[in-house]
């Protein structure tokens, strides 16, 4: 009785975290707070945003364990502007060049065959961020727009990146800064954190209340438990991986450094063993959790069938 009792107790206080995406992409179907955040994005009054559009995306999956990649919320505002908004959790290497090429690709997707340049719309890529992009200062949200180098004036303000870095949030929150107020409820990590943030504004009091209905959905939360869990083994998996590569680095540096026969030769042959080990480790991971296949990894790699299959076995060894 007493289990079931600590069971049904656990089940009534379990609270989703919004910084796993498909809760973050389930706060966004509801109108109120998608008005609320796209608000704070702009910088100006929910009330001035009016009526919002939830389009379909490019990452949507299936199946959420299918192909792990980053899913991502893709919103139209009244005026044509456009906010892609994508929530991630781990460092990627590459992530500059793919809220790069998804802003370009937005924009570009605007226009319809023989459609006149004058069509296209403002277009705004935001990265919400649990790693730390820029260490050399504090801020924790930016905007970056195409500057002209010598005069800093904005060359045209219709790309625009916006960078929220959550482990950089402050301790205290300035007046009339929303954003911030935002970025603390999406890095929640209780109900007493939601609860303060929800008295903040409507908005905000919407936000959670939706987070709430959310986490009392069995169908949403065997979602949120598929997805979480599924971040969860890439994690392991890459950190396997680096133990992996650094053990295959290690054996291709001391073949270099034989070969080289010098004790200093061998040092730096062991360390670009290691470092090219780590590096193909890497990379064949990151293609595998996007679903290419070993040939398809081999071809990218530009290396051999055996060595991709003989990484993806040892981390799966060594989970």
């Amino acid at each position: 009785m007493t289990d079931t009792k600590n069971r049904t107790q656990k089940e009534t206080d379990f609270i989703m975290f919004p910084t796993v995406d498909v809760c973050f992409a389930g706060l966004m179907e509801n109108p109120i707070v998608r008005k609320g955040f796209c608000g704070a994005i702009m910088g100006i009054s929910p009330e001035m945003i009016g009526e919002t559009e939830l389009l379909p995306t490019h990452t949507r999956r299936e199946n959420i364990r299918d192909k792990l990649g980053i899913l991502d919320v893709l919103v139209k505002l009244k005026d044509g502007t456009r906010i892609n908004m994508e929530m991630q959790l781990r460092y990627f290497e590459f992530w500059d060049e793919r809220a790069l090429f998804y802003l370009s690709k937005m924009f570009a997707g605007q226009l319809e065959l023989g459609d006149s340049y004058e069509k296209l719309q403002k277009c705004i890529h935001v990265s919400i961020l649990d790693f730390v992009r820029f260490p050399e200062d504090e801020k924790c949200y930016r905007t970056i727009h195409f500057r002209d180098d010598e005069s800093k004036d904005i060359y045209n303000d219709k790309m625009e990146l916006k960078i929220l870095e959550l482990r950089k949030l402050p301790k205290e929150v300035k007046t009339g800064e929303e954003i911030v107020n935002w970025m603390r409820f999406l890095n929640g990590k209780s109900r007493e954190e939601f609860e303060l943030m929800a008295g903040k504004n409507e908005y905000l009091g919407e936000a959670y209340e939706a987070l709430q209905r959310l986490s009392a959905d069995d169908r949403r939360r065997l979602e949120y438990e598929e997805r979480d869990k599924a971040l969860k083994d890439y994690n392991t998996q890459m950190n396997s991986a680096r133990r992996q590569g650094q053990k295959i680095g290690e054996e291709i540096g001391e073949k270099r450094g034989e070969e080289i026969g010098e004790k200093r030769g061998q040092k730096i042959g062991e360390e670009i063993g290691i470092n090219a080990g780590i590096q193909l480790t890497l990379k064949v991971l990151n293609l595998y959790a996007e679903g290419k296949t070993a040939e398809e990894i081999m071809t990218e790699c530009g290396t051999s069938i055996e060595k991709v299959r003989m990484i993806l076995q040892n981390v799966k060894d060594g989970i």
